[in-house]
């Protein structure tokens, strides 16, 4: 998930600043209210989703890996909190007890702000370069487990490290299940995936050593 505020400070699920790629409309998702936005279908016909309305079908479904990421790297400190609170506090309301949360950033401020206003969270710092000696000093420094890496170029020795160094691996992009494949192969704890369908077929009928299996 990619997590925006709206002008009227309600949480959407958006990774763009605007509506223009995926939707009919150019409008900035952060200066709409929600009412608007509510209105807006894809080019596909689907509704745009708010972070409680997520929220509230993943209670349903105990054992589900979540990654709310915070885009809200632009952020005044005030409006920062703001987000920060709300985005734990909804996603944390009715958070099954199998599920692992997860909130994840490129922005180094944003996760140093929801570790103040919540020190319990589970964070993840996201770096968009390979996994390299310098990512893992990153997320050493700031005292964050998991650690999120682009997978061109991530060796494998590379991910032995960060595990030896305490920290646990995801790697992405995932946008097709070769990369699947690479992944597992480089020894990844969890994997980025555009293509969730047709690796759950391809690795169950191809990889059964992969186990699929519930977040405890």
């Amino acid at each position: 998930t990619d997590i925006r505020m709206t002008g009227d400070g309600e949480l959407v699920i958006s990774h763009d600043e605007t509506l223009s790629r995926l939707t009919p409309s150019d409008g900035n998702v952060e200066e709409m209210t929600r009412k608007e936005i509510s209105k807006v279908r894809t080019d596909k016909g689907n509704k745009i989703l708010f972070v409680d309305e997520l929220a509230k079908w993943l209670s349903k479904h105990d054992g589900i890996y979540v990654e709310w990421e915070m885009k809200s790297g632009a952020y005044d400190d005030d409006k920062l909190r703001e987000y920060c609170d709300k985005l734990y506090s909804i996603a944390m309301k009715n958070k099954p007890a199998n599920s692992t949360y997860l909130f994840t950033s490129f922005d180094k401020r944003s996760l140093r702000m929801m570790r103040e206003l919540h020190p319990e969270a589970d964070l993840m710092l996201i770096i968009g370069k390979p996994l390299s000696e310098d990512c893992i000093n990153q997320a050493l420094e700031m005292d964050i487990k998991r650690l999120a890496c682009n997978m061109g170029v991530t060796s494998r020795d590379m991910v032995k490290k960060a595990k030896q160094a305490g920290l646990i691996v995801s790697l992405w992009p995932g946008q097709s299940i070769e990369d699947f494949q690479l992944g597992v192969a480089l020894g990844a704890d969890a994997l980025c995936c555009d293509k969730a369908v047709e690796v759950m077929e391809f690795a169950k009928k191809n990889m059964p050593w992969v186990k699929l299996e519930k977040h405890k």
